[in-house]
């Protein structure tokens, strides 16, 4: 019986690199693995003939032998039975990528890690809420964290004081037990000791042979100015204790800052609006800027129109890692007397008949000088 074409197996085309070989090869191994199929002789088959395919096409020696020669190029160097590795199956679990542990997968093959080494802790991870101001200043805070952390009493051995774990009888400490299935060994975990390759037949009445206790731990976070919301502090070694002699995890801590009620924050940039009088606009003066080191004088140049932005070099947020500040973007905006009296109101409507309509007619000498004279007066009643 004549064997298919490799690139055919994988459902793949002659130009395939190894990233789409080793994608196909993924998909199929996922579908037909025994484990997902027991009983199942063509799904075995399948994943016999995936393996075969992937053993010679992943590998640029054999692959440019076998689109040379066919089937008859590669027999010598894929074993006597005319294709099939055994061994390609040692890069299993790193084909799943990372998926192996989910389905089952890390231990087959025995290429399976122990569980019961040394295992870092897990990261945690801490919502910290701060005002705007604290973002710009920077401050610093405690925090209480509640986490895994290795038993003092048996100092994470699981056994209590005096005694010590003991070696596995079933697996004989290795912590996984083998067998056969099928054309291939598998490497399963040891039910007995769970990975570890030890038993605790004295166990720690602390920590009831666990080796770690639940405990809040009080933390002190700096948090430096300028940070931003959704940014993240790592405090490295905070997370919860490892196992069996292993590091402990981080914490990361992530900030959220509360909006202002006047600025607006883009980037190390501030922005905000500043109502001023439209007499401070025409005639031009001195208006006061709320900043973030306390309130600024700045001068708005005569004939200012309303919505023209004033810029503060230096006035605008720290930046986190220390480089300078951004700006302070001042918008201004007319602001306009919700009630008037009744002098107020006529000197308004004297000025409306005095400034230039739609169309533009010249005035006389006499009529600038008591638009001049005019807008004093408003300028004295509006401040």
């Amino acid at each position: 019986m004549s064997k298919r074409d490799y690139y055919d197996i994988l459902g793949i085309t002659r130009a395939a690199t190894d990233v789409e070989i080793k994608s196909a090869y993924r998909k199929l191994a996922m579908k037909y693995h025994p484990d997902r199929n027991p009983g199942d002789h063509k799904a075995e088959e399948k994943f016999k003939e995936a393996a075969e395919a992937y053993a010679i096409l992943a590998d640029s020696d054999k692959r440019s032998l076998y689109d040379r020669f066919g089937h008859a190029g590669v027999s010598s160097a894929s074993g006597a039975g005319g294709g099939f590795d055994p061994s390609v199956f040692s890069g299993f679990e790193d084909i799943l990528g990372g998926l192996g542990d989910i389905f089952g997968f890390g231990d087959l093959f025995g290429g399976g890690r122990r569980r019961g080494g040394p295992q870092r802790g897990a990261d945690l991870r801490y919502d910290l809420e701060i005002s705007f101001e604290e973002s710009a200043r920077g401050t610093e805070t405690a925090i209480q964290i509640p986490r895994q952390e290795t038993c003092a009493a048996c100092h994470g051995s699981g056994a209590a004081p005096g005694s010590s774990p003991t070696q596995c009888p079933q697996c004989r400490g290795q912590g996984q037990v083998r067998f056969q299935q099928g054309f291939f060994t598998v490497a399963r975990t040891c039910p007995q000791c769970r990975g570890a390759g030890r038993i605790v037949t004295t166990p720690c009445k602390t920590c009831h042979g666990a080796g770690r206790v639940s405990h809040e731990r009080k933390i002190t976070v700096k948090i430096p100015a300028g940070i931003a919301s959704g940014q993240q502090l790592r405090l490295q070694g905070e997370g919860e204790s490892g196992s069996a002699g292993g590091p402990a995890g981080h914490l990361y801590v992530v900030v959220q800052v509360h909006e202002h009620e006047f600025f607006r924050r883009d980037g190390n940039n501030l922005f905000c609006e500043i109502p001023v009088n439209f007499t401070t606009l025409a005639l031009g003066g001195d208006i006061q800027v709320p900043t973030l080191d306390g309130a600024d004088t700045v001068k708005v140049p005569e004939g200012t129109q309303t919505g023209t932005t004033l810029r503060l070099r230096g006035k605008g947020m720290p930046d986190v890692n220390g480089r300078g500040r951004g700006d302070l973007f001042a918008t201004v905006q007319v602001q306009t007397p919700k009630k008037l009296s009744r002098e107020q109101r006529q000197l308004l409507e004297q000025l409306s008949k005095m400034l230039p309509k739609e169309k533009f007619e010249p005035r006389t000498r006499e009529e600038e000088e008591n638009e001049r004279n005019l807008f004093d007066r408003v300028k004295d009643m509006f401040g």
